[in-house]
């Protein structure tokens, strides 16, 4: 027996001894009889004490020998006769070692494996995970018809040279593994169709004419959901209520909505074909909340142009389609509804903080300009929030600053949370995405906001807003800015370089009115001018110095086509943002090209601008790459990649688009 062990259960007397041994010799000097009886006695003792330690010994390892073997034996029944299967192998070689009964019968074997690899018996196993110190296999392991749950530890063999021996533990799950999925595919999902141009449909057509129209609609509803055996019920004149099981979601998305396409295929007498969104509700825990999903989704598709499906989760959105042209769906009813009721807002707040996106242009500034003769009007003090270095609208900020009106407008992020409080309204505008605003910890602190905006809406936005006047069909935040000042103020009380910064902005965003332009452009454009705007002051605005022009050009030359149509432009060289949205606009001047993309670095960032006059939705293709816009115009900023890194993934971008 272990003489370390042995001590752990045996006090030892050999001090005791000792004593007792300088005790007699200490005597002898008084009397020598007297000694050797004390030695004579001590002999005796220490003899006994031998011999019971000795038996103590035997009977200590007899005992534990009986407890090790009863162990040992009780070990090998249970491995062997475990209802588990169980399996011990070699993860470096994958060479089994022993395996129990109940693992031959799940193989069918019947006798042991020995010297076989176990990724040969069961091709879908790794055993990767043990070695990274896990417990449990993160995966479920197929068998034959069977599923598994596997369980397992490493053992190290031979010392720390050794290698190791991994210990598994089978537990079938199929029956768990076919419940978990069937109830995962009978899940409810809800989803709302909505045609979206149901007026434009049935403007001026006869009862029977509609009534073929709707029954033409209805009929290529009904072939689509049928294979599904969901519930389709229209409950208003335009939307319809479709509830399938969540299997069938799938297959909707592999063939990309094609219902889409379908009812595109519906034309009217006059020539206009139907379009229909389609809002995707999924993961609701209620009916309810698969409902409201649903509706959050069908906005969504509206808010980014119509014609598209959008799905939503309980965390993010998705898109499918939406390559379609945008057409002018907007009404002055809910301009004038929404000019109120900023109006109201306005006059009920303390003071009002109007935001853009980071590095606002002219749009921006030029509808925060018209935010702030509302404000005027309403009497309620406005601030404008600026950034430490110069913005691309800088020239238009110089000319506000020494306006008598616009004294102590201007901010910093900083200083306005200062003077903060709980009435203070926030306006957003050109942005509807959080992470894009300039001041992000002033738009989480305010309670109050306000949003005006017409890019595409993207998976995140401001949610929550107060108002939120969102028109992804208006040329630009300018145009509509100045379509709720012609219901609040008068043409004399919007100042002259304010006027002039709202036409800027529409110049800029319509690229001087030749895109994205319709009749209500023009009625703004109008408006602005007879409040004062001078076309030729705008005009400077616009205008570049020779390094710049130089620049720009230089960016044209290094344009290459790519899939025939498209001008990709690539800069080695850094060039500001300004001069890549101008050279993207004078790409699409050159014949055949219908779509523009460049990319040039700026600092430690990555600028992507993009232009599109065709069917090709270039805010879909930089979404791909965290950018955003509208389908005619889009950009973008990547952080931490090259510019070539970039242009590549821009291309795989637009070979995924063209691809689906």
């Amino acid at each position: 027996m272990n003489r370390k062990l042995a001590r752990l259960f045996q006090p030892s007397f050999q001090l005791y001894f000792v004593c007792l041994v300088l005790f007699a010799l200490i005597s002898a000097f008084f009397s020598i009889p007297l000694a050797v009886v004390e030695l004579a006695a001590i002999l005796a003792l220490a003899v006994y004490s031998r011999q019971h330690t000795n038996r103590c010994r035997r009977e200590i390892a007899r005992y534990l020998e009986n407890v090790t073997g009863t162990v040992d034996t009780a070990t090998k029944d249970t491995m062997a006769n475990s209802p588990l299967p169980m399996i011990i192998f070699r993860p470096e070689s994958d060479d089994i070692i022993w395996t129990n009964d109940r693992f031959l019968q799940l193989t069918g074997e019947r006798e042991h494996l020995f010297d076989a690899k176990l990724s040969a018996l069961i091709p879908g196993f790794d055993s990767r995970w043990l070695m990274e110190g896990k417990t449990e296999c993160p995966t479920e392991v197929e068998y034959g018809s069977r599923r598994f749950l596997v369980f397992g530890h490493l053992v190290r063999t031979g010392g720390r040279s050794g290698g190791f021996l991994a210990t598994t533990y089978w537990v079938d799950v199929t029956e768990f593994s076919l419940i978990r999925e069937r109830y995962q595919a009978t899940r409810p999902v809800a989803a709302v169709l909505l045609l979206d141009n149901y007026d434009e449909l049935m403007k001026n057509l006869t009862e029977n004419q509609r009534s073929a129209l709707v029954s033409e609609i209805d009929s290529r509803l009904d072939e689509w959901v049928a294979e599904s055996g969901g519930m389709l019920r229209r409950y208003q004149r335009e939307r319809y209520l479709f509830i399938f099981d969540e299997q069938y979601l799938a297959k909707f998305i592999e063939n990309k909505f094609d219902i889409l396409d379908a009812i595109h295929q519906v034309v009217n007498p006059s020539g206009i074909n139907a379009t229909l969104s389609i809002g995707v509700g999924k993961d609701g825990e209620t009916y309810r909340e698969l409902f409201q999903f649903a509706n959050l989704s069908i906005d969504m598709a509206l808010s980014r142009g119509g014609d598209q499906a959008v799905i939503r989760n309980k965390f993010t959105f998705e898109f499918y389609g939406g390559r379609s042209k945008e057409t002018e769906k907007r009404t002055k009813v809910k301009s004038r509804v929404m000019a109120n009721a900023l109006s109201a807002l306005v006059s009920d707040s303390s003071q009002v903080f109007i935001m853009g996106h980071r590095s606002p242009d002219n749009d921006c500034l030029g509808a925060a300009a018209g935010v702030c003769a509302l404000c005027r009007k309403n009497g309620v003090p406005v601030h404008i929030i600026k950034e430490a270095a110069p913005p691309p609208a800088q020239e238009l900020i110089d000319r506000l600053s020494p306006l008598p009106e616009y004294q102590d407008c201007f901010l910093t992020a900083q200083e306005a949370l200062l003077i903060a409080d709980s009435r203070s309204l926030t306006v957003v505008v050109d942005t509807n995405r959080p992470d894009q605003v300039q001041a992000a910890e002033l738009l989480e602190s305010c309670n109050r906001v306000a949003v005006i905006d017409h890019h595409r809406r993207a998976a995140t936005y401001i949610e929550g807003a107060a108002l939120n006047y969102h028109e992804p069909y208006a040329s630009s935040a300018s145009e509509m800015v100045t379509e709720l000042l012609q219901y609040i103020v008068e043409p004399n009380q919007i100042l002259r370089s304010e006027a002039e910064a709202l036409l800027a902005g529409i110049v800029l965003d319509t690229k001087n009115f030749t895109m994205r332009t319709g009749g209500r452009t023009f009625e703004a454009a109008a408006f602005l001018r007879r409040s004062g705007a001078d076309t030729a002051e705008v005009k400077k605005l616009y205008q570049n110095d020779l390094a710049d022009t130089v620049a720009k050009y230089a960016l044209i030359q290094n344009a290459q086509l790519y899939r025939d149509h498209i001008a990709l432009a690539v800069s080695p060289q850094p060039v500001n943002r300004i001069i890549a949205a101008q050279a993207a606009d004078e790409l699409l001047n050159i014949m055949g090209i219908d779509t523009s993309f460049v990319v040039a670095p700026d600092g430690d960032k990555v600028n992507l601008s993009a232009r599109s006059m065709g069917d090709t939705n270039v805010q879909v293709i930089l979404e791909k790459l965290g950018g955003g816009g509208n389908a005619a115009a889009a950009g973008g900023q990547v952080s931490g990649q090259s510019v070539d890194e970039v242009a590549q993934a821009l291309k795989e971008a637009i070979d995924q688009y063209f691809e689906k």
